[in-house]
């Protein structure tokens, strides 16, 4: 039996592995026993914590249609030993294998499972009830159902919830599957409905710390910021190259993101513009999702992947969210298996913490990454707007635990994080900013310098700015009136290790079961500062994401009136404003669309190259004179300016652990319990708050085939 409903056949068990990886007779076969549905095995890991009896509002109809659900497959150790090697050498310039990309059917047919193993997943599916398509890299197949086979299937059930008042659903149990197909079978990516949260926070007009001038970033001011008008003057500006930035909602006009070019002076740059799609495959899984509550999001992207590329085609990929399954991630899978070659850049500004993401999903991103690096796809994620409390989005105070973003913390993306400038702090505002601006709203001088993105009262610059000498203890600043009224919170650019059993066994342990987090990566090495921790550290690097506390955030011309949009017509100073980590991720895939257009190549896992950069500007002790409290002093050769001042920490309350608390109700997140460490400060070279650093785009783009010819 074939089960193709992709419209790619799917291959025999015949396998030569080739780019220098030696070859195997034969893709292993993994499921070796006979179907018994008597017998079963738990896909752990697999709940929500909020599908809990309190919440539990009954079982939906058996009836109720479940379109689209994705199950994740598992290769072979020796497939995926020979997977990571090649990923290896094709960022290697010395191997045979350098940059030969492969496609989507070559993936299949080197790491997809047996198709034997693959008819047997299809047969059982189908037994269920189930319509199946498999997807051309043989690792994830599509299905659709209802409850009731989910139940009868997977022996879990799909329950009504009711959270703060809002409408969900959920399964109820961890899934289980017939002993004989889990060697094939990671999990069920997901069987919810709590979507990802887009990587953005508006614009805080109350909590700006008092006595600063506002200095928004428009387009013109990052370009001059990030050293990337010398190479808009020579027609460097993303011209032939395609970001896509993944979205699951249409943007609500093209209209807007013409007058954002056109305000600050990208309009000059003719190539430049904007395509939607909706990805599509066989498997008629990418429905349009139309203009809906995330469409912010899609301006943010679109803009600003065009404010760092100006001469790039903007693609705003989008298939509307299923029951279960979040639209962004089909456009991905969509885009990653068509035929031909995929876009060479990609952006995802969406995400959820590791622990809550869940072990398939977990697994689902790093498979659909693992697929997109090996094509040539460079994948820039959002390390998360939640400073190191990645499971704490929008609390008071973190009772969580230290956690990371388990969309971004692949070791096959770039995780971008987030930082604010330090000129307020630094009480420097004249020497970096003119008084007027110019006709494309342009009042930044040059670099300025940077400070970690934190609007808490965690942040012990914060803490200093209002007069206290710490953030915790009794006379701390977050145990103060002015901190408790207005700095509490947990914004502030994300970072910390992988891992879903770091510092919150209870909380990760009950969710995520079997979840230990990505081991440190091959590239992850070399930059003092980086831990001696076994694991995926993020992020990667840092662009400014704030979103206004020392007087700096990002316009956005918006003009959907139902999410509190405006005319563009007037200055941007008009615009509704914003910050997060969901505007630095496309700005540095618009930066790698320089890249690739100086190169002339796609770049795959740009990390490779970064690392490298970065361990030979910092050596072995940094370089002070890349130092970005510097800022305008800073060497003109920098690549990265290395962020040496404030912290990413924030407020906590004693739940599950990572909080010293003292005395005080609030404490700081922190790696000890029993004195204060806080999570995390900045280091010379590498660290949680900002990874290497921030960039200098001309000296990237110029200095990137010094170690990739």
């Amino acid at each position: 039996m074939k089960i193709d409903l992709c419209g790619v056949a799917l291959r025999g068990s015949a396998l030569v592995l080739s780019l220098g990886l030696g070859a195997y007779a034969q893709t292993p076969v993994l499921i070796t026993q006979p179907i018994d549905e008597s017998k079963l095995v738990t896909l752990a890991g697999n709940m929500r914590p909020e599908a809990s009896a309190a919440n539990d509002r009954g079982p939906v109809p058996d009836s109720m249609r479940i379109e689209h659900m994705l199950l994740q497959l598992r290769r072979s150790p020796q497939q995926e030993q020979a997977l990571e090697k090649l990923i290896d050498q094709l960022h290697n310039p010395k191997s045979p294998s350098y940059h030969h990309w492969l496609t989507a059917a070559e993936f299949g047919q080197s790491f997809g499972l047996a198709q034997t193993d693959l008819d047997k997943i299809g047969g059982w599916l189908q037994s269920h009830g189930f319509t199946v398509g498999i997807y051309p890299n043989g690792m994830l197949v599509d299905f659709s159902g209802t409850a009731g086979q989910v139940r009868e299937a997977f022996h879990t059930e799909i329950h009504n919830l009711s959270v703060a008042g809002t409408p969900h659903i959920a399964n109820m149990s961890n899934p289980q599957i017939p002993a004989a197909l889990a060697p094939a079978i990671a999990g069920i990516v997901s069987l919810h409905n709590f979507w990802p949260k887009p990587m953005y926070q508006r614009a805080d007009y109350t909590t700006v710390l008092s006595g600063f001038t506002y200095y928004l970033v428009g387009a013109a001011d990052l370009a001059l910021i990030y050293n990337m008008d010398p190479l808009f003057k020579k027609e460097v500006a993303g011209t032939g190259q395609t970001v896509v930035v993944v979205e699951d909602t249409d943007i609500y006009s093209s209209s807007d993101f013409n007058e954002f070019r056109a305000t600050f002076g990208l309009h000059r740059f003719s190539t430049g513009t904007v395509v939607s799609v909706n990805p599509p495959s066989n498997t008629n899984n990418c429905s349009d999702p139309g203009v809906n509550g995330d469409d912010f999001e899609a301006a943010v992207d679109m803009e600003y992947a065009t404010a760092a590329a100006p001469g790039a085609t903007i693609e705003v990929a989008s298939c509307a969210d299923t029951e279960t399954t979040f639209g962004g991630l089909i456009a991905i899978e969509n885009i990653l298996n068509a035929s031909g070659t995929p876009p060479s850049i990609m952006s995802m500004s969406y995400g959820e913490c590791e622990a809550y993401t869940g072990a398939s999903a977990n697994a689902s991103f790093n498979s659909t990454f693992q697929q997109a690096v090996t094509e040539g796809v460079s994948v820039f994620v959002s390390a998360g707007d939640d400073a190191a409390a990645g499971c704490d989005r929008d609390a008071e105070a973190a009772a969580h635990g230290i956690g990371i973003t388990g969309w971004g913390g692949t070791p096959y993306n770039v995780a971008v994080g987030g930082t604010d400038f330090g000129d307020s702090f630094l009480g420097v505002n004249s020497d970096y900013w003119n008084p007027t601006n110019t006709q494309f709203y342009e009042s930044a001088i040059s670099y300025i310098p940077e400070i970690p993105w934190n609007d808490t009262c965690a942040s012990n610059l914060i803490a200093e700015a209002e007069g206290y000498s710490s953030s915790v203890g009794v006379n701390g600043f977050c145990n103060s009136q002015i901190g408790e009224e207005y700095f509490l919170g947990t914004v502030g650019g994300s970072g910390g290790p992988s891992g879903c059993a770091t510092g919150a066994p209870s909380i990760y342990g009950a969710v995520s079961g079997t979840c230990q987090g990505y081991a440190k990566p091959s590239w992850q090495t070399g930059v003092i500062g980086i831990p001696s921790d076994g694991v995926r550290d993020v992020p990667d690097v840092s662009l400014f994401a704030a979103n206004g506390v020392w007087g700096h955030f990002y316009p956005v011309c918006y003009s959907d009136p139902a999410g509190g949009g405006v005319s563009c017509a007037g200055a941007p100073n008009t615009w509704p404003g914003a910050g997060g980590t969901s505007f630095s991720s496309p700005i540095m895939a618009g930066i790698q669309a320089l890249v690739n257009q100086v190169t002339g190549s796609a770049q795959g896992n740009p990390n490779y190259v970064y690392y490298q950069l970065a361990a030979i500007e910092y050596g072995a002790s940094g370089n002070s004179s890349c130092n970005s409290t510097m800022g305008n002093t800073a060497a003109s050769t920098c690549i990265f300016y290395d962020v040496t001042l404030g912290n990413m920490d924030v407020p906590c309350v004693f739940g599950v652990g990572d909080c010293f608390k003292g005395a005080g109700t609030f404490g700081g997140l922190s790696t000890s319990n029993t004195k204060y460490l806080p999570a995390y400060g900045t280091t010379v070279g590498w660290d949680f708050a900002t990874g290497i650093g921030t960039v200098n785009a001309y000296n990237l783009v110029t200095n990137w085939k010094s170690v990739a010819p």
